[in-house]
This record gives structure tokens, C-alpha cells and sequence, in this order.
């Protein structure tokens, strides 16, 4: 794959992320100062969150290259979004979690089961 290539479909999963993510953090009243693309070097995470609310996605897999499932991506990103309100693992952020996930597959933007493209859903 060429890498023009590479990067307006990093630069397409990006900008969707983005548009998603504004919109499930407005429905829960959380402040996201940004939704990045995670450096291609990390190998051991899908997705952080910082203090300053930057958020960070892994895009691809690691070894193959490919671009991961958007509704992987999605899941990443709740559970990132997860973090804005309960920086921790604990009970309150698992819920919350959940429901930023069912929320997202209430209004279509989780697809877990949705079979297509990587970009799909």
C-alpha cells in the first residue's frame, strides 16, 4: 500500500472518529480538547487518555497494517471517552463506559456485528 494511500485512509478514520466522538461526548456533557491518531511506534495500546483530555487511537493493527474494524475503534474510543469523567477502572467507570457504548449503538455509531469494509462499522 502506498503510503498517500496510507494516509488519507488514517486521515478518513480520523476525521469520522472525531465527528462520533463530538458528538457521543456532547450528549454526556464531556469536554474532549482532542481526538488524535496514536503514534505508529505503540505497539501496546489501542488508545489513552490524558489528564489534558487528548485522546489518542491506534488506527491499524499492529502487525498486518490494516486498518482496525471502526466499531473496534468506537469501543476504543468510549472506553477512552469513559476516562474524561472517571480517570480509573473502577465500578462507576465501567458503567459509565456502558453506557457511552450503548448510547453510541442506540444512535448507530456502534456496529459491532455490521460485516464490510474496516472503515464500515
Amino acid at each position: 500500500m502506498s503510503g498517500s494511500r496510507r494516509q488519507r485512509e488514517n486521515r478518513e478514520l480520523i476525521d469520522q472518529l472525531r465527528r462520533d466522538g463530538s458528538r457521543i461526548a456532547r450528549h454526556f456533557g464531556l469536554l474532549v480538547r482532542a481526538i488524535d491518531p496514536e503514534r505508529a511506534n505503540v505497539k501496546r495500546r489501542y488508545g489513552i487518555c490524558y489528564s489534558d483530555s487528548t485522546i489518542r487511537i491506534r488506527l491499524r493493527h499492529v502487525t498486518s497494517g490494516q486498518p482496525l474494524r471502526y466499531s473496534s475503534l468506537i469501543n476504543t474510543l468510549c472506553h477512552e471517552l469513559a476516562h474524561l469523567r472517571h480517570f480509573n477502572h473502577g465500578e462507576r467507570f465501567k458503567r459509565f463506559y456502558l453506557e457511552l457504548l450503548g448510547w453510541a449503538r442506540q444512535q448507530g455509531i456502534y456496529r459491532p456485528n455490521r460485516p464490510g469494509s474496516a472503515a464500515a462499522g
